[in-house]
């Protein structure tokens, strides 16, 4: 922080007409020595309990100058150093104790009034002053959803405690869990917008040591001054028995494709391609099992009955792309496995029972932002 100087002499004291008495002249009445600004500023500090190590650095700067030039104002520096260094020791037992959580439980809770990132909840729609979902931010305005938004909230959850994970970690946790939540909200990804996207708030380095574990899920529009209009959200609640199994058994391949390598090339990383294409290809399984399982109504019987024969089909090639002995095998049966995928069949059955048919960008993998996370 800035500390002002502080201030010079108010001028000297004024000379009367004094008779000299030994024969010399009376000279000016000696100035005090100044007060140290470094001194009255712990001291402050130390008796507010804020910033207590910058407190008691203060504190002992003031006290070093004070011996060099003479200042005034030890007893503010020495107050200063004491009361920072106890005010420095309760924030560490605070910290260590759990009691910064209850803290931020009870800042949290007078948070949801509204007005912050922190009132968010589950189906809310929301815009933000600078219309971004990236940097930092703290103040948001709650709309309806049926006027235009930046954001809507589909899902939120704490990180364990601990000491701070880091960014890296955090935006990974936020990639794992809000991808797999957005199906309980948004159980159709069909019928989500091609520029709708997944995005999240997480905690900063500095809320953190507060008590902050929070990490809120929300669609956004990926188009960075792009809006949203309407609510997105498409439970369970809003689909009859036979499109609720169907989407139930999409969801095996939906949470497949989310985990994508990270790589952008195979060759980067065979070894991670032929797990993923191994997990896909149980994924279609557990889909056929399903569509199998169910009694279809009669106008979607036949259409559902080719999609499960193409996605048998898609099952097999991509089990053969989890054993490719190299490059050139796998691209050769994931390309089968992925036109079958992505058949027309899906778009007939999906018809059939009155579903979406405009399909998502599965090679897009996850995040079509260049980068979904909002630290708040």
């Amino acid at each position: 922080m800035s500390i002002p100087p502080p201030p010079g002499p108010q001028g000297q004291y004024p000379q009367g007409p004094y008779a000299p008495q030994w024969g010399h002249p009376l000279a000016p009445y000696p100035r005090p020595a100044p007060v140290s600004g470094l001194a009255v500023a712990a001291f402050v500090l130390g008796v507010l309990c804020f910033l207590p190590a910058v407190g008691l650095v203060l504190g002992l700067v003031a006290l070093a100058r004070i011996r060099r030039r003479g200042e005034r104002g030890k007893g503010f520096a020495v107050a200063g150093c004491v009361l920072s260094s106890v005010g420095l020791a309760l924030w560490t037992l605070t910290l260590s104790t759990g009691a910064a959580g209850d803290f931020w439980d009870g800042f949290r809770d007078a948070a949801r009034g509204g007005g912050t990132a922190y009132s968010l909840e589950k189906g809310q729609c929301f815009t933000t002053p600078s219309g971004s979902l990236q940097g930092v931010t703290y103040d948001v305005d709650e709309v309806p959803c049926a006027r235009e938004h930046d954001g809507e909230v589909f899902a939120s959850f704490d990180l364990p405690d601990g000491s701070y994970p880091g960014d890296g970690e955090i935006t990974r946790a936020a990639d794992d869990r809000c991808y797999a939540l957005q199906d309980a909200y948004a159980m159709d990804r069909w019928a989500l917008p091609t520029d709708v996207d997944v995005y999240y708030l997480t905690p900063t380095a500095a809320s953190w040591r507060t008590g902050d574990r929070e990490i809120t899920c929300l669609f956004g529009n990926t188009d960075e001054r792009g809006t949203l209009t309407g609510s997105l959200r498409n439970d369970g609640a809003r689909f009859d028995a036979d499109q609720h199994t169907y989407l139930l058994a999409e969801g095996y391949l939906n949470r497949a494709m989310d985990e994508v390598p990270a790589a952008e090339a195979v060759e980067d990383d065979l070894a991670g391609y032929r797990t993923w294409a191994g997990e896909v290809s149980e994924a279609l399984r557990g889909e056929v099992a399903m569509l199998d399982g169910h009694e279809w109504p009669a106008g979607a019987e036949r259409p559902v009955a080719a999609l499960t024969d193409d996605l048998r089909s898609a099952q097999e090639e991509w089990g053969l792309a989890a054993k490719a002995a190299d490059l050139d095998a796998y691209y050769e049966h994931y390309g089968k496995g992925y036109d079958l995928v992505v058949a027309d069949s899906t778009v007939t059955a999906r018809k059939a029972l009155g579903l979406a048919t405009t399909p998502p960008d599965y090679e897009g993998g996850e995040g079509g932002g260049d980068d979904p996370g909002v630290e708040v």
